[in-house]
């Protein structure tokens, strides 16, 4: 799943690559992607694209007085076009689910695998209409995100800190991967409670949130949108790497899978050496 420094790349090259650029037309291709339906899309048509803003993991394309957002979700994917064939794709035929095309022909399409469908695409007048939006938690690379402000939002929590990392009402942009990526980095088991958490664990997962995700931007900078999944991918330390050596100490990176998702964590920078047991709502092994 893209997370927020592959969607904070795609704003980057959506924004230098459309804004100022006039929408020919716009077509939802899979009945699932289109959540809104006033206004429609042909109300896009002849209009021009005033800027690319990210929130959250939620791509934001203003067109005049419009917002065209989009959601990537799991398996969803945009792919830049300098042409388009001539003929009209046909609707339900293949990942294909949007497709954006400018006046000058070029354009972009989403698509989506499996046969899951999330991906989503909302036009509204006002970012806030779209639910996932309204409530989103601060987003961690903005400057008023200090320590304080982290520790703030951690008080009363009473889940795992892998859990709350991943809550995008509690703080906007981070998924599975970065979240394992930001434990093993601040050395720190997915199943401590975040309540229990010292002044000193905030500061050091705080520290790591924030380096992780700031290391992971600027790797994506300037990758071409075709390849910011590998580019991912070889950044991730932990993340997916299940039976490999850890790059820190060499231990053997681990897994625990849930009903829908998976984590991954190095026992000896993260449990002390111990590992975790491999069944939903788990504690250590004794």
């Amino acid at each position: 799943m893209p997370e927020l420094p592959e969607v904070e790349a795609l704003r980057v090259f959506l924004d230098e690559n459309l804004t100022g650029k006039e929408i020919a037309r716009v077509l939802p291709l899979a009945v699932s992607v289109l959540k809104t339906y006033d206004p429609p899309l042909t109300a896009l048509e002849g209009g021009t694209v005033t800027g690319v803003a990210r929130r959250g993991k939620f791509l934001d394309i203003g067109v005049g007085p419009l917002h065209l957002i989009t959601h990537l979700a799991r398996a969803g994917w945009l792919h830049w076009k300098d042409s388009f064939p001539a003929a009209l794709p046909r609707p339900g035929k293949g990942p294909l689910a949007l497709r954006t095309v400018l006046t000058g022909g070029d354009g972009f399409d989403l698509t989506e695998a499996g046969t899951t469908k999330r991906l989503a695409v909302h036009l509204v007048h006002d970012p806030g209409e779209v639910p996932g939006i309204a409530r989103l938690g601060p987003d961690p690379l903005d400057a008023s995100f200090d320590r304080d402000a982290f520790a703030a939002l951690l008080a009363g929590e009473r889940r795992r800190i892998k859990g709350a990392l991943r809550d995008q009402s509690l703080i906007a942009g981070i998924g599975n991967a970065y979240s394992d990526e930001i434990l093993h980095a601040a050395r720190m088991s997915p199943f401590t409670l975040a309540a229990s958490l010292t002044d000193d664990d905030i500061t050091r997962v705080y520290t790591a949130l924030r380096t992780t995700l700031r290391d992971a931007v600027a790797r994506s900078s300037g990758v071409a949108a075709g390849k910011l999944k590998a580019e991912k991918k070889s950044g991730l330390r932990v993340h997916g790497r299940t039976g490999e050596p850890c790059p820190v100490c060499g231990d053997i990176i681990r897994e625990v899978s849930f009903s829908d998702f998976s984590l991954q964590y190095c026992p000896t920078c993260q449990t002390g050496g111990r590992p975790l047991a491999d069944r939903r709502l788990s504690r250590l092994l004794k």
